[in-house]
């Protein structure tokens, strides 16, 4: 199986990266797991602004020769790891933009005509992991469970990615958070996990 993290946060000592590194940990003793490749959004300055004119159209997003490696990566990868905060109920305006600028028909999907479309990235699996400040419950009670429903309905069903999991973690900015045991929780679950 061939991995594809990608991290969505600018700090490096945030516990955001705290939960790369054990994703990393875990996936280096997962004799299932043959490659992994990191890929930094903020580290790497991935320009997250969707820019449609005369020179970039809309129709052409797929062959943009910018994103080239991007989409290599994305094709590439069995599992598709995404790491980032929940800021304001969703993921960060970084990781949207990436999801904008890449998940482009004709690449991730292929209009058919008719309600839903061909998703061309069928047999890949995605986990996210994310955190944040507010209660585990946030999301799910006062929020009716959006971050899940934008990430698994409105994105991944939608181009063919069937089997979507979730480490969802609140409450991280406080000292009875338990880091040590989500740390860990991840750790375990990466150290095992197939595709």
């Amino acid at each position: 199986m061939n991995m594809l993290l990608i991290y969505a946060h600018p700090n490096h000592q945030s516990l955001s990266y705290a939960f790369r590194q054990q994703v990393l940990r875990g996936s280096g003793e997962n004799k299932g797991i043959q490659e992994v490749r990191v890929l930094d959004l903020y580290e790497e300055g991935f320009d997250p602004v969707l820019v449609f004119n005369e020179e970039k159209r809309r129709r052409d997003m797929h062959l943009d020769p910018e994103l080239k490696r991007h989409r290599e990566l994305l094709l590439w990868a069995d599992k598709i790891v995404l790491i980032y905060p929940i800021w304001w109920g969703r993921p960060p305006a970084m990781l949207m933009g990436f999801i904008d600028r890449m998940f482009a028909s004709n690449f991730a999907y292929r209009d058919k005509g008719g309600l839903m479309p061909e998703g061309l990235l069928k047999g890949k699996s995605v986990v996210c992991v994310s955190v944040m400040k507010g209660p585990a419950g946030y999301l799910q009670l006062w929020l009716n469970n959006a971050h899940r429903a934008l990430m698994r309905k409105a994105l991944f069903n939608y181009v063919g990615i069937r089997k979507v999991k979730f480490f969802e973690f609140g409450s991280m900015e406080s000292p009875k958070g338990r880091h040590a045991q989500k740390l860990e929780k991840v750790y375990r679950y990466f150290r095992t996990v197939s595709v």
